[in-house]
């Protein structure tokens, strides 16, 4: 609940005569330009500079310890605790400094396709720029809904708002704090517009199983029968890629909830990354960046002002936040009904999983705790080999509740929904990231593909040794060679030594997930 003093200083906030609320996005434009904040594209797009942080700060993400909601949360790395007392001193700051600003854009909207379950937020930004990101990414009301909108959840972003840890308790001088029962969310001292869009995504991921709802870090879409998928998957893992299916229609890319009435996106844009961007290899991507876009760190000509994709002087992390309207073959509004296929993607360095597998129940649930891909070496300092990385849930950063809460709801929704699951390497196959070849294109989307299609429901299967996954013998369009990762080694002995080297760092990842069934110990992960 929001207190009487929260509220008085919102509404103090809001009713001062520095506050644009709901600007167009032509205003935005113009402000933004104008003001030194961003320069604009030939395309139309404005392309602003984050300064020194140019992607998220998971060390300065903080949830607030209040009583109504700390014996839920998983307290930890990812969920860091702070006081009330830290939250109201910095709250006290960052509506000082925002009501001296000599402008303030108001953005009101909403987070979730559905109404059922939708919030309503409003977001208070000191930059045009990023109140631009916030109309692209989420949910924009009707003029009949702005009169009645009555914001449950608010974002104040004050960038230039930097903390004294000393004085303030905070890490750096960049903070990001939610308050669960304040319906606060404070950003200050990071320009990264991509801390807005996560923060309501872990709000998102606490309020939504309340409702009997599994919140979802994926791309979806939906044939021309109804028939709906979903993408899990790292970056990294082509889950953008696999999704854009021309016939297909795009439910959303990045943020889903799965209720009784089917599948929702919980945005109203798209977040793409854009490093090496081409019409050639993404024309959906390339195509949506329009007049309104927002592109964060993309480096500009400077005569042409043509944006230069393959430029990564300011980050590998450039991005484009555009409206999801700005995609052609969309489904609209972005709802469509439950899913008949589940597609977890993994890029496998060491070339030892199955190019697809079909998983159980309790093989889906472990592999969806797991969250499993690869960093490659070479791609950071000090990666000299293939590395694994876990990411519980395929969104471990944005789950406040502990991981068997959304892993026996996805469970739950399989049974009742009969969904079949598979687990898509497009990795490596026939050796290890460097010796063997990376997995094509061509004809991982014929398998998926095949696998929407329910080609795969009732083929022949047989078991990997190690991992248990029940791999399809034949798929028509695919070499059979590929299907068997051993079979596509040279050296069968030196295919089990690095399998069983995996399933290891599988187990010794699973040791952490204190609470799950027994079920899914015994049938879930490797066997051999």
């Amino acid at each position: 609940m929001i207190s009487a003093k929260i509220e008085n200083g919102l509404n103090e906030l809001l009713s001062g005569n520095n506050v644009n609320l709901q600007p167009s996005v032509a205003e935005l434009v113009e402000k933004a330009t104008s003001r030194g904040e961003a320069e604009l594209s030939t395309d139309g797009a404005i392309t602003a500079r984050t300064g020194k942080y140019t992607g998220r700060s998971p060390e300065d993400k903080y949830t607030v310890e209040e009583d109504s909601s700390k014996d839920k949360i998983d307290w930890g790395k990812v969920n860091r605790p702070i006081s009330t007392e830290i939250f109201d001193s910095l709250y006290t700051k960052v509506l000082g400094h925002l009501k001296a600003k000599d402008e303030l854009f108001v953005f009101k909207g909403y987070a979730g396709a559905d109404k059922d379950s939708q919030l309503s937020i409003q977001v208070i930004n000191e930059y045009a720029w990023q109140n631009l990101f916030v109309h692209n990414l989420f949910i924009r009301p009707t003029a009949e809904e702005l009169k009645t909108h009555e914001a449950q959840f608010t974002i104040l972003a004050a960038p230039s708002f930097k903390a004294d840890p000393e004085v303030d308790g905070t890490n750096s001088e960049t903070f990001i704090i939610v308050s669960l029962e304040k319906r606060i969310v404070l950003i200050g001292g990071t320009e990264y517009a991509g801390e807005m869009k996560k923060s309501i995504f872990s709000v998102m991921n606490y309020l939504l199983p309340e409702q009997g709802i599994l919140p979802m870090h994926c791309s979806a879409n939906v044939g021309e029968e109804g028939d709906v998928a979903l993408f899990f998957g790292l970056s990294g893992t082509g889950k953008t890629t696999l999704s854009a299916d021309a016939h297909r229609k795009l439910i959303g890319d990045d943020e889903h909830g799965w209720s009784d009435n089917g599948v929702f996106n919980i945005e109203g844009g798209c977040y793409a990354k854009c490093i090496n961007l081409s019409q050639e290899k993404e024309p959906e991507i390339y195509g949506a960046i329009q007049f309104g876009s927002v592109l964060e760190n993309v480096v500009l000509d400077e005569k042409t002002r043509k944006p230069d994709y393959d430029d990564n002087s300011l980050t590998e992390n450039t991005r484009a936040a555009y409206p999801i309207q700005n995609i052609e073959n969309i489904v609209t509004p972005s709802v469509a009904g439950h899913p008949k296929t589940i597609v977890f993607l993994t890029a496998d360095a060491f070339g030892v999983l199955p190019p697809i597998s079909k998983l159980t129940k309790e093989q889906a649930m472990y592999h969806f705790l797991s969250g499993f891909t690869s960093k490659l070496a070479g791609t950071e300092r000090g990666i000299t080999a293939p590395e694994a990385t876990f990411s519980t849930c395929f969104g471990s950063p944005f789950l406040p509740l502990p991981a068997n809460v959304y892993a026996e709801m996805l469970g739950q929704k399989i049974d009742e929904h009969d969904s079949q699951v598979f687990l898509v390497n497009t990795g490596w196959t026939g050796g290890v990231y460097g010796v063997g070849n990376r997995m094509s294109l061509k004809h991982t989307r014929t398998m998926v593909r095949a696998a929407i299609a329910g080609d795969l429901n009732d083929v022949e299967y047989e078991q990997n040794e190690v991992f248990g996954l029940a791999m399809p013998t034949a798929i028509e369009g695919v070499p059979t060679e590929v299907l068997n990762p051993r079979n596509a080694w040279s050296d069968p002995a030196a295919y089990d030594q690095k399998a069983n080297e995996l399933a290891d760092l599988f187990r010794e990842n699973f040791k952490k997930f204190n609470h799950v069934s027994e079920a899914i110990l015994e049938k879930g992960g490797p066997t051999a």
